[in-house]
C-alpha cells in the first residue's frame, strides 16, 4: 500500500495549510532579486499591480505614528519664547487660559520654554496659541 493512503485507500491530500507553510518556506529561500522577478511575473500573469506591502509598511511604520501624532485630539501648549517688551501682555493672556495668580503666571512666562497647559482640545489649543501669538510670544503645539 502506498504510505499517501489512508484506510480507506483514497489518497490523502495535503491540507491547504501545509500548501501554504511550503509556499512561505520556498519565498522564504528568495532574493531580493527574485522576489521583485516573482511580482512582475503575477502581475503580469493576473492582470494586476500589486500594491505595496509587507517590508514596505513596516518601514512606513513610523511615519504612520507621525500622523497619528498630527491628527491627536488634546494638545500640550508650549509657550516658547517672547520679546522682552511682550511680557506683560504674555502673562495677562496666561493667567486668562490658566488661572493662575500673578505670581505663578509671572513665574511660568520667565521660566519659558514651559507648557502652559498640559493637555487642551484641539479648538482650545488654537484658541490659546492664537491669543499668546497675538501677544507676541512663539507658541508650540504638541499632540498628546
Amino acid at each position: 500500500m502506498n504510505q499517501n493512503n489512508n484506510a480507506k485507500g483514497k489518497i490523502s491530500v495535503p491540507t491547504q495549510e501545509a500548501n501554504i507553510e511550503k509556499l512561505v518556506d520556498t519565498l522564504s529561500e528568495l532574493t531580493v532579486l527574485d522576489l521583485s522577478k516573482l511580482k512582475k511575473a503575477l502581475e503580469d500573469k493576473w492582470d494586476v499591480k500589486a500594491a505595496a506591502g509587507g517590508p514596505v509598511m513596516m518601514a512606513a511604520a513610523p511615519a504612520a505614528a507621525d500622523a497619528a501624532a498630527d491628527e491627536a485630539t488634546d494638545f500640550q501648549i508650549m509657550l516658547e519664547e517672547f520679546p522682552a517688551d511682550k511680557k506683560i501682555a504674555v502673562i495677562k493672556i496666561v493667567r486668562e487660559v490658566t488661572g493662575l495668580g500673578l505670581k505663578e503666571a509671572k513665574e511660568l512666562v520667565e521660566g519659558a520654554p514651559k507648557a502652559v497647559k498640559d493637555s487642551a482640545p484641539k479648538a482650545e489649543a488654537e484658541e490659546i496659541k492664537k491669543k499668546l501669538t497675538d501677544a507676541g510670544a512663539k507658541v508650540a503645539l504638541k499632540g498628546v
